[in-house]
């Protein structure tokens, strides 16, 4: 782990379009500001965990929800099925919390 010392306003660069600036300092709690593209997810660590358990509870449920669906007949008589698939999206997120 990297470990640097800022002062209020000063700021770290991560490759070359992330930026953590030190907002504000108050008594043991320090604000960051950072600067990312859209493209990547900026999380608190708390939120970022509560995203990993529901995430993983979501693709326990989705494997259990295959595996009964799998026992049921297609009805269909297969082909290749329009290219539409019946899973739900692979990353579930939790509102922001302030």
């Amino acid at each position: 782990m990297l470990v640097l010392s800022r002062h209020k306003d000063e700021g770290i660069m991560i490759g070359d379009d992330i930026k953590i600036t030190v907002v504000d300092i108050r008594g043991d709690k320090v604000r960051l500001g950072i600067e990312a593209p859209t493209n990547i997810s900026v999380h608190r660590q708390e939120v970022y965990d509560a995203i990993q358990r529901e995430n993983t509870s979501a693709g326990k449920l989705e494997k259990k929800t295959e595996d009964t669906d799998s026992s049921k007949p297609s009805g269909s008589g297969g082909g290749s099925g329009g290219g539409y698939s019946s899973k739900g999206p692979s990353m579930y997120l939790l509102p922001y919390i302030y």
